[in-house]
């Protein structure tokens, strides 16, 4: 018997590379994709899985309730794994109010409408339902910024510092809430930086990646030394697995690849890769790096402590930074280089 399994923001980038994994390993569920399709959602990072007889890709918006739960009666939904967010932080310097009305008032239609379809009272599942759990995917960025020592731990004291992450932040408080006051089976995770194939073009790496081939100048805010934790986006996938199936209702893990970089030691390494790979005629692509004015709030470090995963649910990342980031470059020049014929 199959078992609907409603994913949100699917077509983005941690979603892309979630969606067709968890498809592939359990035959048993039948994945629900909603999707808004903003400039973050791309169908053509699920070709693969387009045409399965076990995945449905819906276009709309976590807020619209009544889209929501048209869906959860439609498909009899048994489980939620929450991925869609408005994620860009300079997009919310510049915008915040979609943030607010995604991240917050999103997540709480989806917690509401999965509460009351899977619950008749408070810590009261309808028969049949007790199984049912709601997954919240969320960032360290909510914990504020480090100094030059330790790690974000699951007690960490929030303090978001941009709009995207007071608004994730919200989302997680509601998660809380939710399991303290009605006894929802929920779980949430906090992860670090994810790096790899089907991310936005926008963001640090692709950027890098892209600016570098083209042979524009390579934007690095500030003085490139912000340091945050690398986790290849397919490690994430496998913990995020792990939570939705064996992690404690009503807690929190947090994913890390325990990989610390500043900007500058990335783009160095994607230069140093891309001078052996595809040697400019002259020069290297260091050349063209340049230092542009600092976001307003720029968080100084990031790093997660992913002790409690690695030692309650038998996570470990398979991919170290070197491993990971040879790979993303190499999926990115294809892309890139088909987009450029």
């Amino acid at each position: 018997m199959t078992k609907s399994i409603f994913v949100t923001g699917g077509a983005g980038f941690i979603g892309s590379n979630f969606v067709p994994y968890f498809l592939d390993k359990y035959s048993e569920y039948q994945l629900i994709n909603l999707d808004k399709l903003t400039y973050a959602g791309n169908l053509d990072n699920l070709k693969e899985i387009e045409n399965s007889e076990r995945y449905t890709f819906v276009q709309g918006d976590i807020c619209n309730r009544e889209l929501v739960e048209h869906l959860f009666k439609t498909h009899d939904i048994r489980g939620v794994i929450h991925f869609a967010a408005e994620s860009h932080v300079d997009n919310s310097i510049t915008g915040p109010e979609v943030f607010i009305q995604t991240n917050i008032n999103g997540t709480f239609t989806l917690l509401d409408v999965a509460r009351k379809y899977w619950m008749n009272a408070p810590f009261k599942f309808k028969r049949g339902y007790e199984s049912c759990r709601f997954h919240h995917i969320s960032t360290d960025e909510v914990y504020g910024t480090l100094g030059e020592k330790g790690l974000f731990e699951e007690t960490t004291p929030y303090a978001p510092n941009s709009p995207y992450s007071a608004a994730k932040a919200s989302s997680d408080f509601l998660v809380r809430a939710y399991y303290h006051t009605y006894g929802m089976d929920v779980t949430t995770s906090n992860c670090s930086n994810n790096y790899g194939p089907k991310q936005h073009n926008e963001k640090l790496i692709p950027v890098i990646i892209r600016k570098a081939i083209n042979g524009d100048n390579i934007p690095i805010y500030g003085d490139g030394k912000n340091i945050r934790d690398w986790l290849y986006v397919l490690d994430h996938c496998t913990g995020i697995d792990l939570v939705y199936h064996s992690g404690i209702s009503g807690e929190t893990y947090n994913i890390g690849g325990r990989n610390e970089k500043t900007n500058m030691d990335i783009v160095n390494h994607i230069c140093e890769f891309l001078d052996k790979r595809q040697p400019k005629s002259q020069g290297s692509y260091k050349d063209q790096i340049t230092f542009v004015q600092d976001r307003a709030g720029h968080d100084r470090r990031y790093a997660i402590d992913a002790t409690r995963i690695e030692k309650e649910l038998g996570w470990k990342a398979d991919e170290n930074f070197e491993s990971g980031i040879i790979k993303t470059i190499e999926w990115y020049l294809k892309i890139f280089s088909n987009e450029n014929k």
